[in-house]
């Protein structure tokens, strides 16, 4: 679950309910992140943790050997169909190489022009919808993103 949400705190439980394995929350909506990641947990989730922006990536720094991902909005959030912000590939980059380990994602903009600036950057999970779901074939889309991370992981760990 990303959960673009004010006051994330009062979602964790209903979604542990529903049957949420992952519970995503944006660093910037609550005041009191280490109670809020000890709740996903003790909920039998993993936590995500989101970055807007405008937020720099060292804000997140002291949450991310806390967390299971990091998530980097490549777009401002609120809806679909936004222009993808290449600038935001150095928080990326950063946090792949503070925390090689990390599961970092990308959400905004991303489809087949962008997905190769995500995945060289560090980017292991990618977020895509309008760039899937406006395409004449969804499955060569979902493919093509899935191969281009899957390499760009691989050679990652053979140029260690």
């Amino acid at each position: 679950m990303h959960m673009m949400v004010s006051r994330p705190e009062q979602w964790v439980k209903p979604m542990a309910v529903a049957g949420a394995n992952q519970y995503t929350f944006h660093l910037e909506a609550t005041e009191n992140p280490g109670a809020l990641i000890k709740d996903i947990r003790e909920n039998g989730m993993k936590v995500g943790l989101a970055i807007k922006p405008g937020t720099t990536v060292e804000y997140l720094a002291p949450w991310a050997n806390q967390i299971d991902m990091a998530l980097v909005m490549t777009v401002e959030p609120g809806f679909g169909g936004q222009k993808f912000m290449e600038d935001m590939m150095p928080k990326v980059h950063w946090l792949r190489t503070q925390f090689p380990a990390l599961d970092i994602e990308v959400d905004g903009g991303v489809g087949p022009d962008t997905v190769q600036k995500c995945a060289e950057a560090g980017a292991n999970m990618i977020v895509s919808g309008s760039a899937i779901m406006r395409s004449d074939d969804p499955r060569s889309v979902i493919n093509l993103l899935r191969n281009v991370c899957s390499e760009a992981a691989q050679k990652r760990s053979l140029d260690r």
